[in-house]
């Protein structure tokens, strides 16, 4: 409060430098989301292909939504990363404005990216603040809710859904059904050469049998996972 209950106008600069500092925090938040994402991603991924070893067609499946759900995730913080960063560069360029027009400008851009930044549970709180102050610094204009947005057709939505749960499956359980193919078979012409016993040979031919009975057996769990 000053002089006759008068409050000092804040330093344009100095609020720059601070949104500036919000935003790069915001930023390195997000990073650290994108990488624990990806991590729980890859033992997903893993794990489906356990699953598809052993046929395990309904894990496989609920295994492959989580990986979905993860790559939409990360797609979506890159969005917001993507917009902080057009922020901060207009904060740079008000910065650099501030001693020709000797105040903060409005700027069109950084209220369409503040608008989208809101919008996300894991930046609403810190954008939401940063939004009023910049709103009072006449940099953008106080942002309403949109009550008239449109809902997205659930049922559509199930469908890219499942498509893209397809789409895991198939790639993972490729990977799988290409190494299971190139796994040595047992090859009898080569185990002559060694000359066993008579009685040895036999067992032989009887765990190559064996060997190439499990492998088509694999084989099939893998195109059952894929239907």
């Amino acid at each position: 409060m000053g002089l006759f209950g008068k409050t000092k106008a804040p330093d344009p600069k100095e609020q720059v430098k601070e949104w500036s500092s919000k935003i790069r925090k915001e930023g390195h938040q997000l990073d650290r989301q994108i990488n624990q994402i990806k991590r729980e991603e890859l033992k997903a991924t893993r794990s489906i292909k356990e699953c598809a070893k052993r046929g395990d067609k309904e894990s496989a499946k609920v295994l492959a939504k989580e990986v979905v759900a993860s790559r939409k995730a990360v797609s979506r913080i890159y969005t917001a990363k993507a917009n902080l960063s057009s922020v901060e560069m207009q904060m740079r360029n008000q910065a650099s404005q501030l001693r020709l027009a000797g105040s903060l400008q409005k700027s069109s851009e950084v209220m369409k990216s503040m608008q989208q930044l809101v919008k996300l549970p894991e930046l609403q709180k810190t954008m939401m603040e940063l939004s009023k102050e910049m709103t009072k610094a006449g940099i953008i204009e106080e942002m309403v809710e949109d009550t008239m947005e449109m809902m997205e057709d659930t049922d559509e939505l199930e469908e890219d859904v499942q498509a893209e749960v397809d789409k895991v499956l198939n790639e993972l359980t490729t990977d799988v059904g290409k190494k299971l193919a190139a796994a040595p078979k047992v090859n009898t012409a080569e185990a002559s050469i060694n000359l066993p016993e008579p009685g040895e040979v036999e067992l032989e031919a009887e765990d190559g049998d064996e060997v190439q009975e499990d492998l088509e057996e694999m084989q099939e769990r893998l195109q059952a996972l894929k239907s």
